[in-house]
């Protein structure tokens, strides 16, 4: 009963790369004990789906067996449209009343079948009837059975179990709130540009106010590469890192991924003009950023210009230990905009709800 929680292995199965982070307390904090990423093949995952089961379960494998990572329970997470979040009003009731009605509730609001959903809900604000607010705010998380199977499916087949299923957003902010504390009031956009998705969280103080998933990331520029300039896509994926390849320069690649900036933008643009038509405040503090996609060309001075908002780049080690070194990392500030949600996983427990 008074035994610490095991730890458990932060699992990103991203849709380039699957990267893991395992964590060990250390005096107030953390450090990082066991740390890597590993490519899997193109198309192996698709908008979230994985498609290559086999493949990806072997970058698994072989991510954990070279980096010599023994822990064999591991946290995962979902995004995409297989996971809804949604904020949701109710009339202001106790928690055994909610529990017994939420699945009905819940219906209204899921363009799923509810029995192909795993449902989990967190109060945010339980009202106060006396003082006459009738209303509660819940958070409802649904995600799709079927994703949940594939991806915990996946895991087992790398000869791992996966304990903790999270979505990317709330991984995240599990990461943010560890490095940076909450600032009550601040609203601060948490922005993971990946490979095939954008995941976007707003806080408010400690709260998740507001997520979307946009289905557009690192592989559309890649894709966009290879359409205008007419590069394999090898080429094209090594063109969009600014490395020089055969029959283009980076000077050819500019105005091609600046357009696809440009659609990201369009799209992160809706995602606040939802946000602000729902929220009291449409004040934005602060941009922070990570994902791959997000050193893109012109990227982030393309989201402070347009959205009149600091940003900052995403430091997922800002107050847990790394030593780069020792896992072969001589920057760690080139691995830490692609690691952020893995951090967020590893910071969860076994029996975590």
């Amino acid at each position: 009963m008074f035994r610490k929680a095991k730890a458990v292995v932060g699992l990103d199965i991203g849709s380039s790369a699957v990267k893991a982070v395992e964590l060990k307390p250390a005096g107030k904090g953390y450090k990082v004990t066991g740390f890597g990423s590993e490519p899997i093949p193109p198309d192996s995952i698709v908008d979230g789906a994985i498609i290559d089961a086999a493949a990806v379960a072997d970058a698994i494998r072989r991510l954990f067996d070279s980096r010599g990572i023994k822990t064999k329970d591991v946290a995962a997470s979902l995004s995409g449209n297989a996971v809804i979040v949604k904020k949701i009003t109710l009339p202001v009731m106790t928690e055994a009343e909610l529990a017994e009605s939420i699945y009905w509730e819940a219906e209204q609001y899921i363009p799923f079948d509810i029995q192909d959903v795993n449902l989990d809900y967190q109060i945010l604000d339980k009202g106060d009837a006396a003082n006459g607010k009738g209303t509660m705010d819940v958070l409802l998380v649904a995600a799709k059975k079927e994703k949940i199977a594939d991806y915990t499916g996946v895991i087992a087949q790398a000869g791992r179990s996966a304990v903790v299923v999270d979505v990317d957003a709330f991984a995240l902010q599990n990461a943010y709130e560890i490095n940076y504390g909450i600032e009550p009031g601040a609203v601060v956009v948490l922005l993971n540009a990946g490979a095939s998705a954008t995941n976007i969280n707003i806080l408010q103080g400690d709260q998740s106010v507001f997520t979307r998933d946009i289905s557009i990331g690192g592989n559309a520029y890649t894709e966009a590469l290879q359409r205008e300039l007419s590069l394999p896509y090898e080429s094209a994926d090594a063109l969009k890192r600014g490395i020089p390849v055969d029959g283009a320069s980076y000077d050819d690649a500019r105005p091609v991924l600046r357009a696809v900036t440009e659609n990201m933008m369009l799209e992160i643009q809706k995602t606040f003009d939802f946000f602000k038509a729902t929220a009291a405040s449409d004040k934005i503090d602060r941009i922070v950023l990570s994902g791959g996609a997000s050193r893109a060309e012109a990227f982030t001075e393309m989201l402070a210009d347009r959205f009149e908002a600091p940003v900052e780049p995403f430091d997922p080690f800002k107050r847990i230990g790394f030593e780069g070194k020792k896992f072969q990392v001589d920057a760690p500030a080139d691995v830490a905009p692609t690691v952020a949600v893995a951090v967020g996983l590893a910071l969860r427990r076994v029996g975590d709800r």
